[in-house]
Parts: C-alpha cells; sequence; structure tokens
C-alpha cells in the first residue's frame, strides 16, 4: 500500500511540478519580451515534456535504465494507441497534410532510431545493447531539426491559432513558481520510479513492465487530458498535433538528455517493446493517409493497446 502511494504522490507531483514551471518560466519569459511564439515552441512544449524528462533522467541516475527507456517506449505507444484511439472515439480526427507527411514519419523516425540505437548486438555485434552519449547526441541533432521546422512553419501563419496562455506574475512569485516546479520534478521523479519499483518487486513482475504500462500512463496524462478536451471542442488538430508532438519529444529530446546524462542499456526492454512502438506508428501513418482517423480505426488502435499489455503481462 504504501508503495502505490509513493508511486501516485509521485506522478501528482511531477505533474504539479511541470504546471509550476510552466508558470513560472512562462512569466519570466514575458517579463523579458519574448514573444507567444517563442514561448509556445519553448517552455510549453518542454513542460508537457517534463514528467517523462524526470523519470527518465533519476531512472538512469540509479541503475534504472529499463525504466528510463521504458517510460518513453509506453509513453509512446499509449499516446498513439490509447489517446489517439479514445480521442477517435469521442469524435473522429481530421489530420492535416503536413501531419500526415512531415511530423507523423519525423515520430516514426524517432522510433525506428531508437530501435537501432540500443540493438549494437543486432548491427555491430558490439555488447551490451546500449543508447550511447555518441546515439543521444545524434537524437538530440534531430530535436533541433525538428525545432528549427516548427519554427520556420510557424512562422509563415500570420498568427498563432492558440496562443499559450501564459500570465505575466510578480518576478519573486515567478522565481518562486520556477524553482518549486523544478524541485517537485526532481523529488516526483524520485518518487514515481521508487514507488514502481516497489511495485513490482511486490508484484513479483519486472520492473520493465510497471515502466511500459504504470509510469508511462501516468507520465501521458497530459496529453490525454488535452487530447480529449480538444476532440470533445472539435479541435483535431491539437488532439493529433500533441500527441505526435510528445511522442517526437520523447524519443528525440527525453532520451537525448537521459541518454547524455547516463548512458543507457536496454536492460530488460525488449525488443518486442520497440516493435510495437514502430506498429504503433505505421498504423497512425496508415490510418492517417487520408486525412482522417475514423471511429472504427480508434477502437482498433485501443484494442490493439489492450492486446500488448494482456501480452506482458502474461
Amino acid at each position: 500500500m504504501g508503495s502505490i502511494v509513493v508511486l501516485i504522490g509521485g506522478l501528482a507531483s511531477i505533474l504539479l511540478g511541470a504546471n509550476l514551471l510552466v508558470d513560472g518560466a512562462g512569466s519570466l519569459a514575458k517579463r523579458f519580451n519574448v514573444s507567444n511564439l517563442i514561448i509556445g515552441l519553448t517552455v510549453v512544449a518542454f513542460g508537457t515534456s517534463t514528467p517523462e524528462l524526470a523519470v527518465s533522467v533519476y531512472s538512469g541516475l540509479t541503475g534504472q535504465p529499463d525504466m528510463a527507456i521504458g517510460n518513453v517506449v509506453g509513453s509512446n505507444i499509449f499516446n498513439v494507441m490509447v489517446i489517439l484511439g479514445l480521442t477517435a472515439l469521442v469524435l473522429p480526427i481530421r489530420v492535416q497534410t503536413s501531419t500526415v507527411f512531415k511530423e507523423i514519419p519525423f515520430a516514426m523516425l524517432g522510433a525506428l532510431l531508437l530501435f537501432a540505437g540500443v540493438n549494437d548486438p543486432w548491427i555491430d555485434g558490439t555488447q551490451p545493447a546500449v543508447l550511447s552519449r555518441i546515439d543521444s547526441i545524434f537524437l538530440l541533432g534531430f530535436f533541433a531539426i525538428f525545432m528549427y521546422y516548427i519554427f520556420e512553419l510557424t512562422k509563415k501563419q500570420e498568427t498563432l491559432e492558440v496562443e499559450p496562455a501564459i500570465e505575466q506574475r510578480a518576478l519573486l512569485l515567478s522565481v518562486l513558481l520556477l524553482i518549486g516546479g523544478l524541485v517537485l520534478l526532481v523529488a516526483g521523479g524520485r518518487w514515481t520510479v521508487d514507488g514502481a519499483v516497489d511495485i513490482a518487486a511486490m508484484l513479483q513482475i519486472d520492473p520493465s513492465v510497471v515502466a511500459l504500462t504504470i509510469v508511462a500512463t501516468g507520465t501521458s496524462l497530459p496529453e490525454l487530458a488535452t487530447s480529449m478536451v480538444a476532440a470533445y471542442k472539435g479541435n483535431s488538430d491539437m488532439a493529433i498535433g500533441n500527441v505526435v508532438g510528445s511522442c517526437i519529444f520523447n524519443v528525440f529530446m527525453i532520451l537525448g538528455i537521459a541518454g547524455l546524462v547516463q548512458p543507457l542499456t536496454l536492460g530488460n526492454i525488449d525488443n518486442v517493446d520497440l516493435i510495437v512502438c514502430v506498429i504503433s506508428g505505421i498504423a497512425l501513418q496508415i490510418f492517417a493517409i487520408n486525412h482522417h482517423i475514423s471511429r472504427w480505426e480508434g477502437g482498433l488502435l485501443f484494442l490493439l493497446y489492450c492486446a500488448y499489455v494482456a501480452f506482458l503481462l502474461w
């Protein structure tokens, strides 16, 4: 029972810390006359990815690399199969041409590069399977390319369709929010990983399974809430853009930073998990090719996730 409380408390601390971090950093950016565009592309986008970052970095530093990689892989699978699946069930999703031919393929590229990066024994015969610092720098390089693409894409628009709701607060309050958010993220990351490891030991299951399911679900709650609300309000672009963008951030930025801090061995994360991550991207690409994800396609994605979880627990 105590481990469950620690895990829930850790996830809650991460989510609260991410919100405080966004509010504080955004307020400081406003105070120094940084545009809404830059805030949206940096502070807000980074803030929604900090739950995965906190868990992955702490996991790597404390000798739980499978938790670090499993959190990202599980989050990406959850994002596509559950979040988009349930979102499409609420309201069929319209998909823009740029999303079909640019953003979704970029997310698929991330899954493929991750698969290649941690499969050194298959590719060149070296041991062990590890996401090295060189691999991580490579991922961060692709992330920089993606951010440049987004910046150039947004500059071509006369106005942002949705501006980040960032309020300028008093300087001291902004700094306190920023520091408080960082403290909660660090503490929450520790509690989440410790609680997940204890639960895995208590249930006598592999920690990687907990990372791929419980932890991944918890750190994906912001994306789930955002996409479901966006779909309910008829904003399909935000619903799918939020998920695809999160998948890209998770692999290129989160694992890039985590692997740079501490090289990550594959641990008990199986290639089956990585292949499911790739398959989820391929399924999304196939469903979105007609610029539309229907209710039955959303239902199929969700059922595929249920089958995957059943396989993990078998």
